[in-house]
């Protein structure tokens, strides 16, 4: 494992941006369907889903930072944190498989068969996603770069997304040949099983075109205690973990109802452009979403040239929130205006978790630069753990909301479940964005500072600037 370049290959960006397409075929399907795969496919009550994720997610994310400090501690030939992308591909993708299928059990049956598989799902995505972002941090030295390495990452992220919003369901139409209920169970087992497939393939390829480059210092001792310390004590990390909570809250609450928004509150519509009327649906307004977020990655490089980092994740974050407070003003059929606000909202968002992510890796030198000790693995497992909190507060408040306002699956909603629809996709994801946009204020490592603390490792390290 060099030490001496900062450059990253296109191939190599490429293939570390290929980990994340496989992990998003998987965590983009629980954000957008997972709530309406539950309650609609599988037959679970909004209740019962609702709980359900905060009690495993939370479980699932006290392992996070066990996670780190095994891959902290792992010594192989090909690295600390590459062999568990090779390790662990297949049992992911066969786990993910197995979570989208629906036995005929008992509703009691189908909770306890629901927990125990998306809890090992879980597991599993952990034990692969900590090494794999933790692998960002020491892919080179450089902040700069490794913000250039975040973009290709998220790139193919949303890559991953568009994938899930454009062709779960027609893939689900087409191997489950119908639109009863059965048919529809058959369709989402096989193309979850494909997507394991796909992602298990993504991750095998990361693992062949990456390397480490980055090592902790020669005479850093293991300690756990002296780890955790450091991890509390760097305030950079807590901010940005805690706006990685609320951000994630806004995400999955807002992104988990549109599929009860467009089925039950829109419902069938269409679109007039140039004389023809376009007949639309649920992928059409994920996928028109998707594409804009997409373009927004893409331009984080350039928004970061002209914009602080610290600044640009605040304020996007946060101008998106306050957009999605349209969703509860907008009628149905003001078709042109709700398409508009999404797609505006989405492409904001680009920008928002390659900031994200690129920010987390600077808290990993920070740590080193204020503590003289490097725990890239713990650092990055913390951040999964934020995520995942985020994850697992949306997710439960999504299906808590929807149960207190009467949301039965399947029928014609009240007026009053309706409300908790919109409030769902509008004003209740809304407070949490903003909370980012706050906390952002405090964030003290600007691009400047950045390059003063990578001066000073790259000094402390004996690495000659190039």
């Amino acid at each position: 494992m060099s030490t001496n370049s900062k450059h990253v290959s296109f191939i190599e960006k490429v293939g570390y941006s290929a980990g994340d397409a496989a992990s998003n075929l998987f965590f983009q399907t629980f954000i957008v369907y997972l709530l309406f795969f539950y309650t609609d496919i599988f037959g679970i009550s909004a209740a019962a889903a609702g709980t359900m994720f905060l009690v495993t997610r939370i479980f699932d994310a006290v392992n996070d930072p066990v996670m780190g400090m095994i891959a902290d501690r792992t010594q192989t030939k090909y690295g600390k944190f590459r062999p568990y992308l090779m390790w662990l591909a297949i049992p992911f993708g066969v786990l993910g498989f197995f979570m989208f299928m629906t036995p005929d059990f008992s509703e009691g049956g189908k909770i306890v068969y629901a927990y125990i598989t998306y809890t090992l799902m879980m597991i599993m995505y952990t034990a692969i996603n900590v090494p794999y972002s933790a692998l960002m941090g020491v892919i080179t030295p450089n902040a700069e770069e490794r913000t250039v390495v975040s973009s290709y990452r998220f790139v193919a992220a949303y890559c991953g997304l568009l994938i899930v919003t454009g062709f779960t369901e027609p893939l689900v139409e087409f191997f489950g040949g119908g639109d009863d209920i059965a048919s529809k169970r058959i369709g989402w087992m096989w193309t979850m099983g494909l997507y394991g497939a796909i992602a298990a393939g993504l991750f095998l390829f990361s693992f062949f075109s990456t390397k480490e480059r980055v090592l902790p210092p020669k005479d850093q001792e293991i300690d756990f205690k002296a780890d955790g310390k450091d991890l509390f004590g760097n305030i950079p990390w807590v901010l940005i973990g805690l706006s990685t909570v609320f951000q994630l809250t806004f995400l999955v609450i807002r992104g988990g109802s549109f599929a009860f928004y467009i089925n039950y509150y829109i419902g069938d519509h269409s679109l007039t452009l140039f004389g023809q009327t376009i007949e639309l649906g649920l992928n059409y307004f994920l996928t028109s979403g998707a594409l804009a977020t997409l373009v927004g990655a893409i331009l984080t490089s350039k928004v970061t040239n002209l914009i602080d980092k610290k600044y640009s994740y605040g304020a996007f974050l946060g101008i998106a929130a306050l957009l999605s407070i349209a969703f509860f003003f907008l009628s149905p059929d003001q078709i042109g205006l709700i398409y508009g606000v999404n797609i505006v909202a989405s492409f904001l968002l680009g920008p928002v978790a390659v900031l994200q992510w690129a920010m987390y890796t600077d808290t990993a030198d920070y740590g080193e630069w204020k503590f003289g000790r490097r725990a890239t693995g713990l650092i990055m497992a913390a951040s999964l753990f934020a995520l995942k909190l985020g994850v697992a507060l949306g997710g439960a408040i999504t299906g808590w909301v929807l149960s207190g306002y009467g949301f039965e699956s399947g029928v014609d909603q009240t007026t009053e479940s309706l409300e908790g629809i919109l409030m769902l996709v509008s004003i209740i994801p809304a407070i949490f964005g903003v909370a980012c946009f706050v906390i952002m204020f405090f964030y003290p490592l600007t691009n400047q500072k950045m390059k003063e603390i990578e001066a000073d490792l790259i000094a402390r390290r004996g690495i000659a600037s190039e």
